[in-house]
């Protein structure tokens, strides 16, 4: 066997291939033939200039930092935000737990909505049974309305997923969701209540049309979800 076959570069073909194949086995290469180095030179990444091979590899180091920077940065970033969202949640939970009647509860679980997650518009709608103690609210927040109800029934989709869902709705859902502040709505969530929604329904809705969109995470609107329906039916 020649040096040439033990070291893997092929005795007769020298392509491109074969020369990679040998620096890869070889990685001192380099450092046994310092004046190749040396001598050799690149393009420039951001200019028409040349640059040596140790610059290069300094270059690709640092544009790699950048990029690992840049991700660290959008984890650190994304931790915070579920940080945050934690405690809003917590402080949700805190509300509705120290609620004194129904009533009471409906009327903390709208502060939150508002003060804690910024939802001016909002609207709780219960199936018939479930409004009970909850008499006396504005409608503008909460309303009963019977399972078979028509426009309750156009959310059927949802329901038989289970899942919250953000985005856009039909003008006639929005219109019986928000009422007369249905014109200034750009996006909502909808968040089924109880199995197959048959609690009812929580939507929330935005002026801002990428407020609620389909690609944003629903974890969090699932544990309010749980969160309302077990304090409608267990309070």
């Amino acid at each position: 066997m020649t040096t040439r076959e033990a070291r893997g570069l092929p005795p007769e073909t020298l392509d491109e291939e074969s020369i990679a194949r040998y620096l890869q086995l070889n990685p001192d290469f380099f450092e046994r033939h310092q004046a190749i180095l040396a001598r050799m030179r690149l393009p420039h990444a951001r200019s028409a200039s040349t640059i040596s091979l140790v610059e290069r590899q300094v270059e690709v180091l640092r544009e790699r930092q950048a990029e690992l920077e840049g991700k660290l940065a959008d984890f650190v970033r994304v931790a915070r935000a579920n940080d945050a969202l934690s405690e809003k949640i917590q402080r949700f939970t805190r509300r509705l737990l120290g609620a004194t009647s129904r009533r009471n509860m409906a009327e903390q679980l709208e502060a939150s909505l508002r003060e804690d997650f910024d939802a001016f518009h909002a609207t709780l709608i219960l199936t018939n049974g479930n409004e009970r103690g909850f008499e006396g609210l504005p409608e503008r927040f909460l309303r009963a309305v019977a399972p078979d109800d028509a426009n309750f029934k156009s959310f059927e989709g949802l329901f038989s997923s289970g899942k919250p869902r953000c985005g856009q709705v039909r003008d006639t859902q929005r219109q019986f969701l928000f009422g007369t502040d249905s014109s200034e709505i750009g996006s909502v969530a909808l968040v089924p209540l109880g199995e197959h929604g048959s609690i009812g329904l929580l939507a929330l809705g935005s002026h801002d049309r990428e407020r609620f969109h389909p690609g944003m995470s629903t974890e969090f609107l699932a544990r309010m979800g749980e969160l309302i329906a077990d304090a409608v039916v267990y309070r």
